[in-house]
C-alpha cells in the first residue's frame, strides 16, 4: 500500500508540532501537519502565553503603590488596553512564526486548513485534497465549554478575552476553576469591577483545600465579589450588557459575562468515530500509555485525550510518540508528580498529593506556615503567603508541596525536582536556607501542624 506520508498530524498546537518536528528531523519520517486556525494552539495563541502576559500587566497597579511606600515619587496613569492588546498581538504573531519556522526547517509539509479523518489511513483537507498516511496523529486540543441556555451565544469565553476592542467596566465570570479564577484576578487588576459565581462550595476544586481557601480570601480582599454556591437562574441582554439573577438572590447588571466552566476535547466533526476510533463520554480520544487509539494507525496526544491537560505534558507525549514510532526508542510519557501553577493573585504552585488525598494513603504529617512577606509588609499591605509540605510518616518522603505566594510557579518548579527525586523531609531540613526569602520557609518547617495516623 502506497502512502503519501509516514505521519499526518492534525493540529498545530504544542503536542502536534513537537511530534511532527521530531518525527521529521530526528526520525527521518515524511510528515505533514494541518492546522485550521493559527500555529501554536491553545497555549501560544489563546491560553498560557497571552494569559501570563495579561497577568504581568494586571500586577502593576499595586506595584506603583508599593513603590511610593518605598520612597519613589511615582504616579500611575490609566491602563491603555488597546496599546497592550496590539503589543500582545505582535508577540503572538512572533511566536507563531517560530513554530512555523521550526516545522519548515524540519521538512514538515504544512497545510493551513481543516483536516478530517476518512479512514484509518486517509485524511481529507477542507479544499477536498486527500492524503494517505501510515500513521495519523490527532492533536486538536480542547475548546471552551458553555452550557446550553438562553443567549449562550452572546457570552464571552476565554478565547474572546484577548481580542476585546475595549475592556468592560464590569464583568460576571461564571466558573470556579483555574481559568475563571485567573481571569477574575487579571481583570480586577486591570480595573474592571469583577463578580465571580461558582456553584461549588469553594473555587479551584482538585487543589489543596487549605490553599484554595487562602486564595479565595485573598481574591475577596482584593475587591473581587466572589460568590460560591451560586448558579445563574436567568441571563438576559439589557441595553449594552446583561441582567443576571443568581440562586443566591443576587441580581445585577454587567457589561459582559464570561463563561469559564471547563473545556472539552476538540473532536467534533473530525470523523474519528466513523473511522473506528473510540471516544469517551466527553468526546476525548481513548488512548493507551503509548498514545495509541483503538485504531492501531491512529494516535492522539495532548488535551484531546483529556489526561493531564497541560502544555508541557502534551509536549512530552508528542515527543515520546515520535521517539517510539520513528526513532526506535520505545518511550512512554511520564505523568507522575507533574507540577502545576495557577496564576491567580497570589499564585498557587502545587506538586504531588493534596493533604486530603495524602490522608487516604496512610499516616502523614502536615507542615504549614502562613506569614506576611517582607516586601509587601513594609509597603503596608496585608498580603499573606502560605507554604505547605505533606510528609509520609513511615518513609519520610515529601508527598506534596503547595505554595501560595507571588511567583509560586517559579518556586514550585524547583521544589518539584527534589520531590520527583524522592526527597525526604529530612533532606529539606538539611538544606541551608537562603535568607531573606519567602522560599526559605520550605526548609525551616520544624514541627508538623497536623498528624494523621
Amino acid at each position: 500500500m502506497a502512502f503519501d506520508y509516514d505521519l499526518f498530524v492534525i493540529g498545530g498546537g504544542s503536542g502536534g508540532v513537537r511530534a511532527a518536528r521530531i518525527a521529521a528531523s530526528e526520525g527521518g519520517a515524511s510528515v505533514a501537519l494541518a492546522e485550521e486556525y493559527r500555529m501554536g494552539g491553545t497555549c501560544v495563541i489563546r491560553g498560557c502565553v497571552p494569559k501570563k502576559l495579561m497577568v504581568f500587566a494586571s500586577t502593576y497597579r499595586p506595584t506603583f503603590e508599593d513603590a511610593r511606600a518605598y520612597g519613589w515619587d511615582v504616579q500611575a496613569g490609566g491602563f491603555d488596553w488597546r496599546h497592550f492588546r496590539d503589543r500582545l498581538d505582535d508577540e503572538l504573531t512572533r511566536l507563531e512564526g517560530l513554530y512555523r519556522k521550526g516545522l519548515q526547517n524540519a521538512g514538515v509539509a504544512i497545510h493551513d486548513q481543516r483536516a478530517t479523518v476518512v479512514d484509518p489511513h486517509t485524511v481529507r483537507l477542507a479544499d477536498g485534497q486527500t492524503f494517505r498516511a501510515r500513521h495519523i496523529l490527532i492533536a486538536t486540543g480542547g475548546r471552551p465549554y458553555v452550557p446550553e441556555m438562553s443567549h449562550s451565544d452572546k457570552v464571552l469565553t476565554s478565547n474572546d478575552i484577548f481580542g476585546l476592542a475595549t475592556l468592560p467596566e464590569s464583568i460576571l465570570i461564571v466558573g470556579g476553576g483555574y481559568i475563571a479564577s485567573e481571569f477574575a484576578c487579571i481583570l480586577n487588576g486591570l480595573g474592571v469591577k469583577v463578580t465571580q459565581y461558582y456553584r461549588g462550595a469553594q473555587i479551584l476544586r482538585g487543589f489543596d483545600d487549605e490553599a484554595r481557601g487562602h486564595i479565595a480570601e485573598a481574591m475577596r480582599e482584593s475587591g473581587i465579589d466572589l460568590r460560591c454556591g451560586a448558579d445563574i437562574l436567568s441571563l438576559e441582554p439589557s441595553g449594552t450588557g446583561f441582567r443576571v439573577k443568581s440562586s443566591l438572590g443576587h441580581e445585577a447588571e454587567f457589561d459582559q459575562v464570561l463563561y469559564a466552566t471547563g473545556r472539552v476535547p476538540n473532536t467534533e466533526g473530525l470523523g474519528l468515530e466513523d473511522a473506528g476510533v473510540t471516544l469517551g463520554r466527553n468526546g476525548e480520544v481513548i488512548v493507551d500509555d503509548w498514545s495509541q487509539s483503538s485504531v492501531p494507525s491512529i494516535y492522539a496526544v495532548g488535551d484531546v485525550t483529556d489526561r493531564i491537560n497541560l502544555t508541557p505534558v502534551a509536549i512530552r507525549e508528542g515527543h515520546a510518540f515520535a521517539d517510539t514510532l520513528f526513532k526506535g526508542e520505545k518511550r512512554k510519557a511520564d505523568r507522575e508528580l507533574v507540577a502545576s501553577a495557577v496564576f491567580t493573585q497570589p499564585e498557587l504552585g502545587s506538586v504531588g498529593l493534596t493533604e486530603e488525598a495524602a490522608r487516604e494513603t496512610g499516616p502523614v504529617e502536615v507542615y504549614m506556615t502562613a506569614f506576611r512577606p517582607m516586601q509587601t509588609l513594609f509597603a503596608g499591605r496585608s498580603d499573606r503567603v502560605m507554604m505547605k509540605l505533606i510528609v509520609a510518616r513511615d518513609s519520610r518522603r515529601v508527598l506534596g508541596c503547595h505554595i501560595v505566594a507571588p511567583n509560586a510557579g517559579e518556586m514550585i518548579q524547583l521544589a518539584a525536582i527534589a520531590i520527583k527525586m524522592g526527597a525526604t523531609k529530612e533532606d529539606f531540613d538539611r538544606t541551608v536556607a537562603v535568607h531573606p526569602t519567602m522560599a526559605e520557609e520550605l526548609v525551616t518547617l520544624r514541627a508538623p501542624v497536623r498528624v494523621f495516623e
